[in-house]
Parts: structure tokens; C-alpha cells; sequence
């Protein structure tokens, strides 16, 4: 079945040139040109994935990503203007798991929806052992679920940040240059876009640590990358 995919964006200009490019792909395209409308449309039919203009009347990309957020963990790729580096940081600090800039190429296009959505399709490969555990955290392979310590609920991870933290518990002990991160997580295309890493791992931490700046589950290792360090015996 073709993916799904919610265009917004209050340009006609942009919806027309996305669902062509996302058509011509395979896509089927669902448009709207507000985030009022968008969340309408997310709420009535099942959507795959997102593509979310920030500048938009009503209701901006910042806080209806910040509202899907709050019920949904649908990849989202933020539409954010040239070199506007602030509207990139806040939209990956909302929750959203990439971004495109205007103007922006079909292939770049269809490139980073081809990437998110393979993404978040979560490995179902078998574990030798369904759980493991990290302190005060613990990951229930089965479920795809990451629990703390006297919480009645999952920690609600989106799917690449479960994708990410999983690089940390199968790699625990081992440090992780922020190049081998992204290219794993998001592709070889992406082993320069450090910003983007920087934000996701700052969003495990609010989650997982109970002392965010002063982390016990995923620490740094100035100037060679990032480790789930060993627990002391």
C-alpha cells in the first residue's frame, strides 16, 4: 500500500510542486495550507508522514508539530526557509525528525521522505534476549518500548529517536563518533549535519535522565563522540 503523506503549507505554489514530486514517487498526497487544517485532516485519516511548513497563518508548523507531538510519534519533516538556522534547531527541539530547506530540489526531496520513512520503520529483527536494562531504564525489545523506574507509561520516543538510543544499548561501552551516529540513523548523506544530532541526543536525555545536564545514560566523550558507558559491577 502507498504511503500516505500530509502536505501543509499555505504556499500553492509549494503544495502543487510537493504533490507532483511525491506523486510522480508513488505517494499518495493529502494537502492543507494551515496547521488548523492539518491536525483536522491527521485526526480523521491515517497519515505516514508529514511535511510541515513553518510560516503559515492560524496556526504555525512550530505549534502544530508541538500539538501532533503531544498524541503521535508520525515522522515529521519541517519546511524551513534558506539559512534560517533558528527555525531548524526549534523544529528538531518539537520533536520533528528532519528538516528541508526553500528552495529545495525534488531529488533532495525525495530523498530525506525516502529517509524518514525508512526510518521509521522500526527493525523487527529477533534479539537474543527481549530486555535490557540500564540503571533506572529499561528496553523491551518486543514491544519496541523504553521504560523508567516506578513509571506507569513508555517513555514516548519517536521513531528515530528509538532507532538512535538503540545505537547506544547495542553499542554500550563503546564510543560513537557523531559521523558513525548519522550515518546510521539517517544516512551517509547526513555525516556532516551535526546540528541535527546535537538536538537529538539533548531530546534522549530530557527523556531519559533524571539530571539532563549531568547524563548517566548517554555521556559525552569531548572531542571523540558519544557512549552508553559500562555499569560498574
Amino acid at each position: 500500500m502507498a504511503k500516505r503523506i500530509l502536505v501543509v503549507d499555505d504556499e500553492v505554489r509549494y503544495q502543487r510542486l510537493l504533490d507532483a514530486n511525491l506523486r510522480t514517487d508513488g505517494y499518495e498526497v493529502v494537502t492543507a495550507s494551515n496547521g488548523t487544517e492539518a491536525i483536522e485532516i491527521f485526526s480523521s485519516q491515517p497519515i505516514d508522514l508529514i511535511l510541515l511548513d513553518v510560516m503559515m497563518p492560524e496556526l504555525d508548523g512550530f505549534e502544530t508539530c508541538q500539538r501532533v507531538r503531544e498524541y503521535s510519534n508520525v515522522p515529521i519533516i519541517m519546511l524551513t526557509a534558506k539559512g534560517d538556522e533558528k527555525d531548524r534547531v526549534r523544529g528538531l527541539d518539537l520533536g520533528a525528525d528532519d528538516y528541508l530547506t526553500k528552495p529545495f530540489s525534488a531529488t533532495e526531496l525525495l530523498a530525506r521522505v525516502r529517509a524518514v520513512l525508512r526510518r521509521a520503520e522500526i527493525s523487527t529483527a529477533p534479539m537474543q534476549t527481549r530486555y535490557f536494562t540500564h540503571g533506572d531504564i529499561r528496553v523491551d525489545f518486543a514491544r519496541a518500548e523504553v521504560w523508567r523506574d516506578g513509571e506507569n507509561e513508555p517513555i514516548p520516543f519517536s521513531a528515530t529517536e528509538y532507532r538512535l538510543f538503540l545505537q547506544f544499548v547495542h553499542n554500550a561501552g563503546k564510543i560513537l563518533s557523531a559521523e558513525e551516529l548519522l550515518t546510521a540513523i539517517w544516512g551517509p548523506d547526513y555525516r556532516d549535519e551535526k546540528e541535527i544530532l546535537w538536538v537529538s541526543i539533548a531530546r534522549l536525555r530530557q527523556k531519559l535522565e533524571v539530571e539532563p545536564h549531568s547524563p548517566v545514560h548517554i555521556i559525552t566523550r569531548a572531542g571523540l563522540g558519544y557512549m552508553m558507558p559500562p555499569l560498574e559491577e
